[in-house]
């Protein structure tokens, strides 16, 4: 399957002797944040799926920049100490370079919590509840990034010999192993990852939210957003490409822990503690209702 030739930028111009461009990875983030924002507005004027709505409009609003703030500074940070800790270390001014590129979707994650149990401390709300809403937004964001990560291209699969493989344009994706035969395709690990945790993930969300009352068992929803994006990604671990930094002539894959003739790559083993909590809070949740 041929790579669409889209350029990463969709508009740019000159103003003042600067570039201004607009590039799909800005607009992923922007579309993601807006429908995001646009859907918890939606369940919290739904009062019936609620035990008690946990905020209002306003407050929607003024946590949104906490949300921005969550997953840049921890996205980037994430980026830092789990993937690249050395070059960091050494180079430590780079860790404000976050237009190199360079983001964690678990540092993300864990910077979204930091700012919505932030946020609901200091104005007295319902922390379960309010992380209930943001994870019933989360797939909108998952769904766009990982289609510009596919755009970029970036994040790419391992080399496969199927039918709907794709060559990406770009160096590294274009070297397989040296007794590969044939044109070297990768696995669209990104359309992978936008189908399971986006689309997949969101209608699951979408489904016991709207048709089973879970958002009046606060807690319930995140639980099932953890368990559900933690069991995606390390499923697509087994199709995408690790990490350069990770990899070696003799470790190919990227394991971090080998054993049996597999492994554990890195994703993997950031996943397994979000498997781990996710079922434990349905369970837990369960019994209490």
């Amino acid at each position: 399957m041929p790579f669409p030739d889209i350029a990463p930028e969709i508009f740019s111009f000159e103003l003042f002797g600067l570039t201004i461009a607009l590039r799909w990875y800005a607009l992923a983030f922007i579309a993601g944040l807006i429908l995001g924002w646009r859907y918890i507005l939606i369940l919290i004027q739904k009062p019936r799926l609620w035990n008690t709505v946990p905020m209002d409009k306003k407050q929607v609003e003024d946590l949104l920049t906490w949300i921005v703030a969550g997953v840049i500074i921890g996205g980037r940070l994430g980026s830092v100490i789990f993937y690249s800790p050395a070059q960091y270390i050494a180079n430590p001014i780079d860790i404000l370079k976050i237009w190199e590129g360079g983001m964690s979707f678990h540092g993300g994650f864990a910077g979204v919590i930091a700012g919505v149990a932030i946020y609901g401390w200091r104005n007295k709300l319902p922390i379960l509840s309010i992380g209930d809403a943001v994870a019933a937004a989360a797939p909108f964001g998952l769904f766009f990034g990982r289609i510009a990560n596919y755009i970029k291209p970036e994040l790419w699969g391992r080399p496969t010999d199927v039918a709907w493989g794709v060559s990406f344009p770009t160096p590294r994706a274009q070297t397989c192993p040296p007794d590969w035969v044939g044109e070297c395709l990768r696995h669209p690990s990104q359309l992978y990852e936008a189908g399971l945790e986006g689309l997949v993930l969101g209608l699951i969300m979408a489904w016991v939210i709207w048709r089973k009352d879970w958002l009046k068992a606060p807690g319930r929803v995140i639980g099932l957003f953890l368990l559900g994006y933690g069991s995606a990604r390390w499923f697509v671990e087994y199709f995408r490409q690790p990490d350069m930094q990770f990899t070696t002539p003799e470790n190919p894959i990227g394991y971090i822990f080998s054993f049996a003739q597999t492994g554990v790559t890195m994703g993997q083993l950031l996943s397994l503690p979000m498997i781990v909590i996710g079922a434990y809070m349905i369970i837990k949740i369960r019994k209490k209702a």
